[in-house]
């Protein structure tokens, strides 16, 4: 392929990205209307609107006060995010290709989902104490569930007429598993990834609020108590902005690169 029609079809594919962004933009501003119209009604000490809580917010990065903290809760997040993902994926690959294994740890896995992360925030707490080793072994614990039933439902779910080809053909084992294995079970990765990811914010800010005196749970702590609520809001505007930059910039463009068959084929 030449130069220039790769330039273009890189072009072509950018600009697809971008417009299929439209969606989410529009579903934004229909929250931010729905926001600024409970704020009308409420009050700004109940519920400011978004542009009290813009203005806050940009006070907060224009002092300094927030990029420490959000690094702080980005950083444990990340950790235990990153720990289970590994585990988790790796382990339920390994399950999915054992029926035993498979429905060995099904019951297993129901308990650890249905388990409240606030369970497990107690006995961390009494098991590590009031460090970083709480909110981090909280998180694990909480996603690592997740990424393995995405694993394991992809490994177990790959086409066995395909993989019987492939075999039949004496594909290396490289081209098995980029080729017949990966694009298959990264449709089911990529969601429960991006499932894992959400709910690592939430429970590391849970198990800061509670067990810690820096990161965005405890600002949030400190904001409570001087019943100023439009600091608080933007504190959770701040951790929504940093979880649609990694999903959007970061894992969306991740996925459609590796799922480009799927363009291809159709």
């Amino acid at each position: 392929m030449s130069l220039p029609a790769r330039l273009r079809g890189a072009l072509a594919a950018a600009l697809a990205y971008l417009w299929s962004g439209w969606g989410a933009i529009t579903s934004l501003l229909l929250f931010c209307a729905l926001w600024e119209l409970g704020g009308q009604v409420y009050g700004d000490l109940v519920l400011p609107g978004p542009v009290a809580t813009l203005s806050q917010l940009g006070n907060m990065f224009d002092t300094g006060l927030a990029w420490p903290e959000l690094m702080i809760s980005a950083r444990r997040a990340l950790y235990g995010l990153g720990l289970a993902l590994a585990a988790g994926t790796m382990l339920g690959l390994v399950a999915g290709r054992s029926l035993t294994a498979a429905m060995v740890s099904r019951p297993l896995i129901t308990l650890l989902m249905g388990m409240p992360p606030i369970a497990w925030l107690v006995l961390a707490m009494l098991w590590f104490g009031m460090g970083d080793a709480t909110p981090v072994f909280t998180v694990f614990v909480a996603c690592s569930p997740i990424a393995f039933a995405g694993a394991m439902q992809g490994s177990r779910t790959v086409d066995n007429k395909l993989r019987d080809m492939a075999t039949s053909f004496r594909l290396p084992w490289w081209m098995m598993v980029t080729d017949v294995h990966l694009p298959h079970v990264t449709s089911y990765l990529f969601p429960s990834w991006i499932t894992a990811l959400g709910m690592s914010w939430k429970v590391v800010i849970m198990a800061e609020l509670l067990t810690t005196v820096d990161g965005v749970g405890a600002a949030m702590a400190v904001s409570r108590a001087q019943l100023d609520t439009a600091t608080s809001m933007g504190w959770i505007i701040a951790v929504l902005g940093l979880l649609l930059m990694v999903e959007y910039l970061v894992l969306e463009p991740v996925k459609r690169h590796v799922e480009r068959w799927r363009t291809e084929a159709a």
